[in-house]
C-alpha cells in the first residue's frame, strides 16, 4: 500500500516538468491520477509513462483559464470518482519583462494562467472535496512569489497572488469545517523546459545557468523530483496539521 492509496489526485500542467514529475510520484504511491494539460501530445506522453509504470491514470484536456473547461473536468471527476482528494495547481507561464518592458498583453496572459487558473482550480477543488470531509489543495507558487526579480514583473505578481490566495482558501476552508487543507510550494530554480526557455531568453544559456546555479548555496539547481517529493508530502495524510503554509524548496536561495 502506498502513501496515497485510494486517493484521487488531479494535476494541472501535467504534460511536462513539475506537473509530470508530481503526477508520476503520486501514481507510484498509489493515487489514481487525473492528468490535465492544454497540450495534447505532452499530456498523452505523461499518461503513457504513468500507465507503463503500472500506475492508475486518466487524462483530460484542460485550459486552466477557462471556466467551461474546469466545469467539464469537475463534472467528469465527480461522475467517475464521486469527488477529489488532491489538487495540484501547477500550470504556469513565465514571460520575461520588467515593469518598463512588460506590456498589457503579457501581463494579462500571465495573470490568466498563473492567477486566474489557480483561482478557478481552488473553486473546483473545494466543490469536489467538501463533501468528503477532507482534501489537499497544493498551489505551485515560486520564490518569486516572496521576493522580486526585475525581469519577471508579471510572473512575480502572479505568484505573489497565488501565495496569498492560498492562505485565504486555507482560512475559509478551516472556518467552514470542510477538512480541506491548502498550501503553497515555492521552488527555487528547477531544471525544467520552462526554466531552460527562460534562461535562454536572458542571453547565453550556459552563462545564465551558471549565474542561477551560483545563487543556490546547496550547490545545484533543483530537480523536478525535489518538488514532487514536497507535493507527495502535502498530498498525504502525513501533513494533516499543515495548512496555509509556504513550503520553500529552493536549495537555500532565499537564505542568502
Amino acid at each position: 500500500m502506498g502513501r496515497l492509496a485510494g486517493k484521487i489526485a488531479l494535476v494541472t500542467g501535467a504534460g511536462l516538468g513539475l506537473g509530470r514529475a508530481s503526477a508520476e510520484r503520486m501514481a507510484r504511491e498509489g493515487a489514481h491520477v487525473v492528468v490535465t494539460d492544454i497540450g495534447a501530445d505532452d499530456l498523452a506522453e505523461t499518461a503513457r509513462l504513468i500507465g507503463a509504470a503500472g500506475g492508475s491514470v486518466e487524462q483530460h484536456r484542460l485550459d486552466v483559464r477557462s471556466e467551461r473547461d474546469w466545469a467539464r473536468v469537475t463534472a467528469a471527476v465527480a461522475v467517475a470518482h464521486g469527488g477529489l482528494d488532491v489538487l495540484v495547481n501547477n500550470a504556469g507561464i513565465a514571460p520575461i519583462g520588467t515593469i518598463e518592458s512588460c506590456d498589457m498583453d503579457q501581463w494579462r496572459a500571465c495573470m490568466a494562467v498563473n492567477a486566474d487558473g489557480v483561482f478557478l482550480g481552488c473553486k473546483a477543488a473545494v466543490s469536489l472535496m467538501k463533501g468528503r470531509g477532507a482534501g489537499s489543495i497544493i498551489n505551485l507558487s515560486s520564490i518569486d512569489g516572496i521576493i522580486g526579480e526585475a525581469d519577471l514583473a508579471a510572473y512575480c505578481a502572479s505568484k505573489g497572488a497565488v501565495r496569498t490566495l492560498t492562505k485565504a482558501v486555507a482560512v475559509h476552508c478551516a472556518e467552514q469545517g470542510y477538512g480541506i487543507r491548502c498550501n503553497s510550494i515555492h521552488p527555487g530554480y528547477v531544471w525544467t523546459p520552462q526554466t531552460e526557455t527562460y534562461l535562454a531568453g536572458l542571453g547565453r544559456l550556459g552563462e545564465e545557468r551558471a549565474k542561477a546555479l551560483a545563487r543556490h548555496p546547496i550547490g545545484r539547481l533543483g530537480r523536478p523530483e525535489d518538488i514532487a517529493n514536497m507535493v507527495l508530502y502535502l498530498a498525504s495524510d502525513e501533513s494533516t496539521f499543515v495548512t496555509g503554509a509556504e513550503m520553500v524548496v529552493d536549495g537555500g536561495y532565499l537564505m542568502v
